[in-house]
């Protein structure tokens, strides 16, 4: 499966942005499906996942109440709502996809095996 993600820009702190993963070649329902993101000098970190067997969504606790990670599988995307952002979610974001990711290893980068190309978020304070 390809991945391809979309909606990063610069947004003032407080504001809101929506990533879109957009998958081709499988249906995004065979897969769970997370985001991640990286700041410049720093790992890769785990934002949210959607699990494929039943749609749960799991949070980082820096974004729980502030992000929403969806999926439509009609429209084969992935989508990540971000509200209320700070300076400290400034970031390249990156939507991944597996079909094996079991929950003990849900937040870990080497549990996906699809990545798209990353997509930058700025907040600017």
């Amino acid at each position: 499966v390809q991945l391809q993600a979309s909606g990063g820009g610069l947004v003032q702190a407080g504001g809101s942005l929506r990533l879109s993963c957009a998958a081709s070649g499988r249906s995004f329902s065979r897969y769970t499906t997370g985001w991640f993101r990286q700041a410049p000098g720093k790992e890769r970190e785990f934002v949210a996942a959607v699990r494929r067997s039943d749609s749960t969504t799991y949070y980082a606790n820096s974004v729980k109440g502030r992000f929403t990670i969806s999926r439509d599988n009609a429209k084969n995307t992935v989508y990540l709502q971000m509200n209320s952002l700070k300076s400290e979610d400034t970031a390249v974001y990156y939507c991944a996809a597996a079909v094996g990711v079991i929950l003990s290893t849900m937040r870990l980068p080497s549990s996906y095996t699809y990545w798209g190309q990353g997509t930058l978020v700025t907040v600017s304070s």
